[in-house]
C-alpha cells in the first residue's frame, strides 16, 4: 500500500506543480485557469487509465485510444516538466538580478513561453516519430576486407519496438524501405518488440519479407527478455531471419570473407542466465585473418570484449536519446549515444532506433535506417 501511495503521489505532485506554474501563478482571466486545470486533470486520468489498460489483454477501439493518449501524454508530460523547471530557473535569475520586478508579468510570460514552446514541440515530435525513417549513410573501412566484399552494403534496423502503437502496417513500410536500398546483408540489432509472441505474431510477420543475398541476421535486445526471449528467437527464426545467440557465421563473396557474429543483450544473464552475453563464445573459432562484424544491442558491449578482435560493432538501444533533454542522461549508461565512434579501441556504430519506446514522440533524434558501406582499408607500405 505504501508503495502504491508513493507511486501515485510523485506523479500527482508533479502534475500539481505544472498546473500551479502554468495556470494558477499567472492569474489568467476566467475561464482559462479552470480550462487549463481541467485539461491537465484529464491528461492525468488518461495516463492512469492507460497504464491500467496496458496490463490487460488488447481490447477494442476505446482501450487502444486510451493507451495512445496515455503514451502521448507520458512523453509530453516529461517535456512540460523539463520546460517548467527550466523556466523556474530562468525566472529566478531574472528576479534576483533585478531585471524583472513585476512578479505577475514574469509569471505570465514564463507560462506563455512554456505553453508556446512545448505544445508545437510535442506536435513536431509526434510527426517525427511516426514519419518515415531517415536513411543514414556511413562508410567504414575494414582491415583485411577482400576485394570481393569491397563496397558491401549493410543495412541495420534497431529498436523497432513493434507493440501498442507500432503495428504490422508500419513495419511493412519499414521493410519496403529497407529492401529498396538493395542491401547485401541486413542486421537487426534487438528490441524488436514490446509484447509477447501471442500478442504480436501477426504484427511482426512482415519481417519475413526482408531480403539480402548474404543473409538477414538478428540479435536480442533487453525488451525481448521482458517478453520471452526464447519464444521470440524461435518466432524470428521461423520468419526466416538468422538468430545469432553468442555465435557467428562466415559470409563469402568473390573469394572474400567476413565474420558476422552476434551476442545476446548485455543484461540477458540477469533474466536468463544460460543466455548471458558472451562475446568470447560468439567469436570462438572465427578465422583470425578475416574482418569481424559484431551485432550487439547495447554499445557498452564494446567495453567487455577483453581484447577480442572486432572491426566494427553495430548497436542500438539508446534511441539517440529519443526525447530532448533526456538524451543527455543516456551518456550516463552508454559510452556513445549515436553514430560512429571508437569505444575501448573498437569502432561502434550506434543506431538511433527505427521505432520508439513508449511515447510516440521523437524530439531531436529522428528514426533511422542505417546504410553502412564496408570498404577495404588501405594497406600500409610495410604490410
Amino acid at each position: 500500500m505504501l508503495g502504491l501511495l508513493v507511486g501515485l503521489g510523485i506523479p500527482t505532485a508533479l502534475h500539481v506543480y505544472i498546473g500551479l506554474r502554468l495556470f494558477t501563478s499567472p492569474g489568467w482571466p476566467a475561464p482559462w485557469t479552470a480550462v487549463g486545470w481541467g485539461v491537465l486533470g484529464l491528461c492525468y486520468v488518461v495516463l492512469l487509465a492507460g497504464f491500467r489498460a496496458a496490463r490487460r489483454e488488447p481490447g477494442g477501439f476505446f482501450s487502444r485510444a486510451i493507451q495512445w493518449g496515455a503514451y502521448v501524454w507520458l512523453g509530453a508530460f516529461g517535456i512540460f516538466l523539463s520546460a517548467v523547471l527550466a523556466s523556474d530557473a530562468i525566472a529566478g535569475v531574472l528576479s534576483l538580478s533585478g531585471l524583472v520586478t513585476d512578479a505577475h508579468s514574469l509569471a505570465q510570460g514564463r507560462a506563455a513561453a512554456v505553453l508556446g514552446t512545448v505544445v508545437p514541440a510535442v506536435a513536431f515530435a509526434f510527426v517525427t516519430a511516426r514519419g518515415r525513417a531517415r536513411v543514414e549513410r556511413t562508410t567504414v573501412a575494414l582491415k583485411d576486407l577482400g576485394p570481393g566484399l569491397d563496397g558491401l552494403r549493410v543495412v541495420q534496423l534497431s529498436d523497432v519496438h513493434v507493440g501498442p502503437t507500432l503495428d504490422g502496417v508500419w513495419l511493412q513500410r519499414v521493410v519496403d524501405q529497407v529492401n529498396a536500398l538493395k542491401p547485401d546483408l541486413i542486421a537487426v540489432t534487438g528490441d524488436l518488440v514490446d509484447g509477447t509472441v501471442e500478442q504480436l505474431r501477426d504484427q511482426v510477420a512482415p519481417l519475413s519479407g526482408l531480403k539480402a543475398p548474404l543473409g538477414v541476421y538478428y540479435v536480442t535486445g533487453n525488451h525481448e527478455f521482458y517478453h520471452g526471449a526464447r519464444a521470440w528467437t524461435a518466432e524470428v527464426s521461423r520468419l526466416g531471419l538468422t538468430v545469432l545467440q553468442n555465435e557467428h557465421r562466415v559470409v563469402e563473396r568473390g573469394g572474400a570473407r567476413l565474420v558476422v557474429a552476434g551476442v545476446t543483450d548485455f543484461n540477458a544473464g540477469q533474466i536468463d542466465p544460460p543466455l548471458a552475453s558472451r562475446p568470447d563464445l560468439a567469436l570462438a573459432g572465427a578465422p583470425p585473418d578475416v574482418p569481424r562484424l559484431l551485432l550487439a544491442h547495447q554499445p557498452r558491449t564494446a567495453l567487455s570484449l577483453g581484447g577480442l578482435r572486432v572491426d566494427l560493432q553495430l548497436s542500438g538501444h539508446t534511441h539517440g536519446g529519443q526525447i530532448f533533454p533526456f538524451n543527455f542522461f543516456v551518456k550516463l549508461q552508454q559510452p556513445v549515444v549515436q553514430g560512429l565512434a571508437t569505444v575501448a579501441g573498437t569502432r561502434v556504430y550506434t543506431h538511433r532506433g527505427t521505432g520508439y519506446w513508449g511515447p510516440p514522440l521523437r524530439l531531436g533524434p529522428a528514426p533511422e535506417i542505417a546504410a553502412i558501406t564496408l570498404v577495404g582499408a588501405p594497406r600500409n607500405p610495410g604490410d
